[in-house]
């Protein structure tokens, strides 16, 4: 897969300006970057494609967890007896995909329990139909940036989701560690990516000066 400086040292000698614009940085790159490719790749995602994908999805191997009332976890008459957990911190944004945030699996922490996905409304349907004292699965749903969890004892849970990326400021050191990165996208949407950002930035640098001072131009 392609690291992010690959992908930025790419559209840069694309567009053989590597040192030819001042204000074409790499941060302004990498943005153009992530959004066509967030945008294709929810397209993707409309097409079943991305759960195959494995090298995309980031992991958070340790999410804690704590307890809270179900109100709190949006179920509204359940029945006694039922307990909730939830992810005692929010999680980083999660793309947003045809279908909701874009997540592949919420296991324990060690990856052998699987659980799946619902919401408070279809889980607290299933708690009241007669086979669910045979049910042994585990549920989870994902509600104002945070995951819930009925029914479960763990401390904490492990998730693969495909965050919203995004290039904060840093020093140098840690901006090389940045773009050491894996760029998540599949390959075979890089050419496609790609295209786009070429003619978006080739669009910038086609704005015209407004004289001397340049840095003064407002559609830069």
């Amino acid at each position: 897969m392609t690291t992010i400086g690959e992908a930025i040292s790419r559209v840069r000698n694309t567009l053989k300006a590597v040192k030819e614009d001042p204000f074409l940085t790499d941060r302004t790159i990498y943005y153009s970057l992530l959004k066509y490719a967030q945008t294709l790749i929810k397209r993707e995602d409309n097409q079943f494609k991305l759960m195959k994908i494995s090298s995309i999805f980031s992991v958070l191997p340790y999410i804690e967890m704590i307890d809270v009332d179900k109100v709190d976890a949006g179920c509204i008459g359940v029945f006694s007896g039922c307990y909730f957990k939830r992810s005692k911190e929010k999680l980083p944004t999660i793309l947003d995909g045809t279908f909701g945030p874009i997540i592949r699996t919420v296991s324990s922490i060690d990856g052998s329990i699987e659980m799946y996905r619902t919401d408070p409304g279809t889980w607290v349907s299933m708690t009241k139909t007669t086979t669910w004292k045979y049910n042994r699965n585990f549920y989870f749903w994902y509600l104002d940036g945070y995951i819930f969890a009925p029914n479960i004892d763990w401390d904490a849970i492990r998730m693969e989701a495909i965050f919203e990326g995004k290039l904060d400021t840093c020093t140098t050191v840690e901006c090389g560690i940045k773009q050491d990165q894996q760029f998540a996208l599949p390959e075979y949407l890089f050419s496609e990516v790609e295209q786009f950002v070429i003619k978006e930035l080739t669009m910038s640098l086609s704005v015209p000066s407004d004289g001397a001072d340049d840095s003064q131009n407002t559609l830069r």
